[in-house]
């Protein structure tokens, strides 16, 4: 970090040397707002989802376009933020390590666990379907190919490992030649002219441009999710990467997080209007899910939602800033669990959503009970089985101690 970005406006420079306890609790929600996301797929106003319920609404569509409009790019950003700080911090040999360990490992050893969940539940549901037994002729599945690997929603991570090779490959040769600072200093302003009330516009239009490149786009679930195959679409890599970036960016001028919390209530008010913008265009809560192919049309849409994809990403992340930077012991702890929430949820989500198919409840109802009994679930087992153990220094880097009984604590003599 150059030393003219260390301004004291605003407490910023305060953060300089401290958790960013908002940041981090919005990281963490944008992880669990992941198993409301998937909750909602069963209960659409028309069959959509691996488990489709009979029981649905407009409502239930529309939350899943409001989650899907700013959760993940306010993930990367974040991703891309705190990545930064660790490689400030730790190096590049520490950072690649870390990454390994953190991303790596729980890709490639829980894929093995939750892949084959989801497809026993699949497998549960089609002898539903046909009256309590598989269907005797039915088709093989196809071969796994390097094309059409289902990540399932793991793909995140696969996207992580790709964003941190590119930025680290794209930073050596600067950080090889850039001697006195002189492109450091550049960057910086750079990433300043960024950052106003202009940001969305700005920082939206390349996705823009990609979602009109994007072959049968459809724009209601906007940017087009990466969970088949080791090589991400052009479109999710666009939207990720440059989020991602910002948010690489942003660390080197923490300044700017003042300027963003200063600009919440424009943000927010941008983001609403935009978002509302964005579901229009694309249908409203029940749409159709058809290409678009006019060409204005898409052209309208594209700009749109990009534009409400980033203002709401820096709404979330103004509104983090200004209401959430305390610390608070319950925002941490699910924040240290919701990577782990994540990981398992998708499984338990659909087992939940089988379970109630026939119960003769509203959707909101079962909505509800399933995203509560996930919750209840995965919370549980991450108290029991990771935060303490070595699956916690695992997924969060630090294995949490047991904490001793007060009885069991003052019967240990002083010395």
């Amino acid at each position: 970090m150059s030393p003219h970005t260390l301004s004291a406006s605003d407490h910023s420079s305060e953060r300089l040397g401290e958790r960013l306890h908002g940041l981090d609790a919005l990281r963490g929600g944008a992880l669990l707002l992941g198993v409301v996301l998937h909750a909602s797929l069963a209960y659409f106003p028309f069959p959509l989802w691996i488990v489709p319920d009979t029981a649905g609404s407009p409502v239930a569509s529309g939350i899943l376009f409001v989650i899907h409009l700013f959760r993940m790019t306010t993930f990367f950003l974040l991703a891309g933020l705190f990545g930064h700080m660790m490689l400030s911090r730790k190096g590049p040999g520490g950072l690649i390590k870390d990454r390994l360990a953190r991303i790596a490992s729980p890709l490639f050893g829980l894929w093995w666990v939750i892949f084959p969940s989801i497809v026993a539940v699949m497998i549960w549901m089609a002898a539903i379907n046909n009256g309590g037994s598989l269907p005797a002729d039915a088709p093989p599945p196809p071969p796994l190919t390097l094309q059409n690997l289902p990540l399932t929603h793991l793909w995140f991570l696969w996207m992580l490992l790709i964003l941190y090779t590119g930025i680290l490959i794209l930073r050596a040769p600067f950080a090889l030649l850039d001697r006195n600072g002189a492109w450091g200093r550049m960057v910086d302003r750079l990433t300043g002219a960024l950052i106003g009330p202009w940001s969305p516009a700005l920082i939206g239009a390349p996705l823009a441009v990609a979602f009109w490149f994007t072959p049968n786009w459809i724009a209601f679930f906007g940017i087009p999710t990466p969970d088949y195959g080791l090589v991400p679409n052009f479109t999710a890599l666009t939207a990720f990467g440059t989020a991602f970036t910002i948010g690489f960016l942003l660390d080197r001028r923490r300044d700017l997080l003042g300027r963003i919390e200063r600009l919440w209530p424009m943000f927010t008010v941008v983001a609403l209007g935009a978002g509302a913008g964005a579901m229009a265009v694309a249908g409203g809560p029940v749409p159709v899910l058809e290409p678009m192919t006019d060409p204005s049309t898409k052209a309208f849409a594209a700009c749109v939602y990009a534009f409400a994809a980033f203002a709401s990403t820096f709404a979330v992340i103004a509104l983090s800033l200004r209401f959430m930077s305390g610390y608070s012991a319950v925002r941490r702890y699910l924040a240290d669990a919701s990577y782990w929430v994540y990981i398992v949820h998708l499984p338990l989500v659909l087992v939940a959503q089988v379970l109630l198919l026939d119960a003769p409840w509203a959707w909101w109802v079962k909505m509800s009970v399933v995203v509560a009994s996930v919750m209840a679930v995965a919370l549980i087992t991450y108290e029991l089985l990771v935060r303490h153990t070595f699956i916690g220094k695992g997924l969060n880097g630090r294995r949490i101690p047991w904490r001793k009984a007060p009885a069991a604590a003052a019967a240990v003599p002083a010395e």
